[in-house]
């Protein structure tokens, strides 16, 4: 990797500020596309990066490039996009003209359908799709903290480019099927609503069996919708996809044990889609549970959970008060 060209982060949001921040506090350069707000807010308290483990690192604001012109792409050896899924296409377009041809396009989002668009967006680019299994959380005053385990994957290419991009802290791996990844991402995603809906942190979410019955309907909801598409999700867990939903509905004491060895959860930690309804942003429940309805109506299954989750969420958004703080019981009431 030529050190002296950039790797450009397209929307540095949460996820992007975070990578953004490890890859440039291991010397590499980084140029963040973001918006003037967070632009402000790092250039007057530098960029600040934790993670559960208890570390953290300083990235002064000058040592990285920031702007919200997009033409700050133009020397990328690597673009890095992280903005949400609704915001792909738009991103797509700001890449093609700005961004050199030889740059390789890493998408780093949520859900299924953006490395497609931006395929067809960016006809002969270098195109590779990721996956970030851990959750960051923006603290305000140019810090972000990872709250969650787990390393990024992104798919296999001659060119190595996992290897090149992994730093110290950050680790980044190679997978040879890129598109089960991305579905069993998906299906384990789908719990970011029922944070989002709770209101209250994951990790004490995910201690009550309540929840965790109530997102191992989802998943299963999840599953016969993706199977019935001929598709082989991968967990990004250690765990396979079809053993959650029935390690979900374990006792308290027997799971809580089982998170341990495979997950680590600060006590605070939350989706971002909670995220995305306290700031009053628009969530990407149409890139999620919206994936596992349209494929439910294609197939003729029924997905009635998945339904009315989206319906929660979106009067949620249409409310513009925050998460709604409802309990497993009300969920389902409203599902019946």
């Amino acid at each position: 990797m030529n050190v002296d060209r950039p790797i450009g982060i397209a929307g540095a949001g949460s996820i992007g500020c975070f990578v953004g921040g490890m890859l440039a506090a291991s010397g590499r350069r980084v140029a963040l596309l973001a918006r003037p707000r967070l632009i402000r807010e790092i250039a007057d308290n530098c960029l600040r990066v934790s993670s559960f483990d208890g570390s953290e690192r300083m990235v002064p604001a000058d040592r990285l490039i920031l702007s919200d012109d997009p033409s700050i792409l133009r020397d990328a050896q690597t673009v890095l996009v992280t903005v949400k899924s609704a915001d792909t296409g738009e991103i797509a377009e700001l890449i093609a003209r700005h961004a050199p041809t030889d740059a390789a396009v890493i998408s780093l989002q949520n859900g299924v359908g953006n490395v497609p668009l931006l395929r067809d967006r960016l006809p002969g680019r270098r195109l590779l799709g990721g996956m970030v299994p851990f959750n960051v959380v923006a603290l305000g005053d140019g810090r972000f903290h990872r709250s969650t385990s787990g390393d990024i994957v992104i798919a296999q290419d001659d060119a190595g480019t996992a290897a090149r991009l992994s730093v110290s802290g950050l680790a980044i791996k190679a997978t040879a099927n890129i598109d089960g990844v991305q579905w069993g991402k998906l299906i384990v995603n789908l719990n970011n609503a029922l944070n989002a809906l709770s209101n209250i942190p994951l990790r004490q979410q995910l201690a009550q069996r309540g929840w965790r019955q109530l997102f191992a309907d989802q998943m299963v909801e999840g599953l016969a919708a993706v199977r019935a598409e001929g598709i082989a999700p991968v967990s990004p867990t250690p765990l396979p996809s079809s053993w959650m939903p029935h390690l979900l509905r374990l006792p308290d004491a027997l799971f809580g044990m089982l998170l341990g060895r495979t997950m680590k959860i600060d006590p605070e930690a939350r989706s971002s889609m909670w995220e995305d309804l306290q700031r009053r942003r628009r969530t990407e429940i149409d890139y999620l549970q919206g994936v596992i309805t349209a494929i439910a109506d294609r197939r003729g299954l029924q997905a009635p959970l998945s339904r009315r989750i989206i319906a929660l969420i979106r009067q949620a958004e249409a409310d513009g008060k925050g998460s709604p703080g409802l309990t497993p019981e009300q969920i389902r009431a409203a599902s019946s």
